[in-house]
């Protein structure tokens, strides 16, 4: 299982939220290139990224860091938040960028999706937020009309190979991630399936280690020092 420890951004600043509220953010570092160090140090070889700013209204106000880390680290980078054009794919991949993660535009924008599909293939990934069931978009603002597993069928239907779920109640709440949802979607679907949103404890680790899960998110946990990085980077392998 691949470790993908986390950056969220907010006007170049890395940040998190608490399950999603943008009036409950933390800034937990002024400069966001220093931690990607950090995490390239202590041996990850992924990165996950994602620009809070670009989520809610589609621009790509932190580009130049995303840049940055993929420039100035080894790291396989994948980026997430307000790609919402072949444009913006474009830029970050560009940039150095790895993956592309689409979000609101998998919901809202069939045309979009596919020919991002079609065109770039696994470097394409979507992005599945889950609420009480159904799909959050435009930076968990707004519920769609999707449920969860009617998105997820839609998208291995379309050829998406990669997607990262995230349980929006679970995420920066510290108690634990959403094993049974995990459990579920990796037996339903045969796409490559990260597990995003309260990841917060070694014995997490283990238990998705074990669904054989593709990738797992840490966030909050490394930024309180509830998860040694090092210790998780062994549990996952």
């Amino acid at each position: 299982m691949i470790l993908f420890p986390a950056i969220d951004l907010f006007e170049k600043k890395a940040v998190r939220l608490y399950k999603g509220d943008y009036a409950n953010m933390t800034v937990y570092s002024e400069n966001p290139i220093e931690i990607a160090r950090d995490f390239e140090q202590k041996g990850c070889r992924h990165i996950h990224m994602v620009d809070l700013e670009g989520a809610k209204d589609g621009t790509t106000p932190n580009l130049s860091i995303v840049e940055q880390v993929a420039r100035e680290t080894s790291l396989f980078v994948e980026i997430g938040g307000g790609i919402r054009s072949m444009e913006t794919v474009e830029r970050y991949l560009n940039a150095g960028v790895s993956r592309v993660i689409l979000g609101t535009a998998a919901v809202t924008d069939e045309t979009f999706l596919r020919q991002a599909v079609e065109q770039y293939g696994e470097k394409i990934a979507v992005g599945a937020d889950v609420k009480d069931g159904y799909i959050a978009i435009k930076g968990w603002l707004e519920q769609s009309a999707l449920s969860l597993e009617e998105f997820l069928q839609k998208m291995e239907d379309i050829g998406v190979k990669n997607i990262i779920c995230t349980d929006i109640s679970k995420d920066g709440a510290m108690r634990g991630t959403n094993l049974a949802l995990y459990r579920q979607l990796s037996e339903k679907f045969r796409m490559d399936i990260t597990a995003s949103g309260g990841v917060s404890t070694m014995e997490d680790i283990y238990q998705l280690r074990e669904m054989d899960l593709y990738g797992a998110i840490i966030g909050k946990a490394y930024y309180t020092g509830a998860i040694d990085l090092a210790e998780a980077l062994e549990a996952a392998k």
